[in-house]
């Protein structure tokens, strides 16, 4: 079965989201610690446009920039 890539591209940016905010969130707690406080509010929109635009970005196949989202979610949310 042929999956329309317009799909995959949507699947990608559903996920972008919560993978993004999980990137946010690591990259306060290497640059502030784990007691970052209120630094987050700066680094998880940020992480969050980062993710959203890899998924739309044309650099990759859309099945293989899903799964680099999907692992980069699975390796963030074990390291915080």
């Amino acid at each position: 079965m042929n999956v329309p890539s317009w799909v995959i591209v949507a699947a990608a940016v559903v996920i972008a989201i919560p993978c993004g905010w999980t990137l946010g969130v690591l990259a306060a707690e290497v640059i502030a610690g784990h007691d970052a406080g209120a630094f987050p509010v700066l680094t998880i929109p940020l992480g969050i446009a980062g993710a959203i635009t890899f998924a739309l970005a044309r650099i990759a196949a859309p099945s293989t920039r899903l799964a680099i989202l999907i692992i980069a979610f699975i390796a963030a949310a074990l390291l915080t």
